[in-house]
């Protein structure tokens, strides 16, 4: 398994030569997450990652076909999403801010790093996450992570700006 560091040390010069500027077009479903919530992330195409909430952890929901969840950080969810309305149990609907530089993935970047068809790496929460030819790598501005968005869900909820 490819490491975080190694994963942006890797890509992040595709990403500033190739990449473009998205933002999330949709809102989100959000709440404080229960510590030790165990978050499993499912696309369409199957299991993405794990993650267990810790305090202060707040639990996504996408709008995609899949309903895809996923975990952040409290300090992240505060610079990512502002309140739109509360909803019931905890709820509320959330709309996105702040944009995110994206790549498609080709066979070629992952030849690069030893894999043909999928490329595991370490997902910025530490558990393994996977990348296929034509899902996106995804790198926030501040550009100190990386991770993967499935090519179904990228097109359900990003825009390019």
């Amino acid at each position: 398994m490819i490491s975080q560091k190694e994963m942006l040390a890797h890509f992040l010069p595709y990403l500033e030569k190739s990449g473009k500027r998205y933002k999330k077009k949709s809102m989100v479903r959000a709440k404080k997450a229960q510590a030790g919530l165990l978050v499993v992330t499912k696309t369409s195409d199957g299991e993405e990652t794990k993650n267990t909430a810790e305090a202060g952890d707040w639990l996504v929901e996408n709008q995609t076909s899949t309903n895809e969840l996923y975990l952040i950080k409290a300090e992240t969810f505060k610079k990512k999403y502002s309140l739109v309305q509360s909803l019931e149990k905890g709820w509320g609907s959330y709309q996105p801010k702040g944009e995110i530089l994206g790549l498609k993935v080709s066979e070629a970047h992952l030849e690069a790093l030893g894999a043909t068809k999928v490329l595991e790496f370490q997902a910025p929460w530490k558990d393994s996450m996977i990348v296929k030819p034509g899902d996106m790598l995804v790198v926030p501005t501040e550009k100190d992570e990386i991770y993967r968005v499935a090519k179904k869900e990228f097109g359900e909820t990003y825009v390019e700006i």
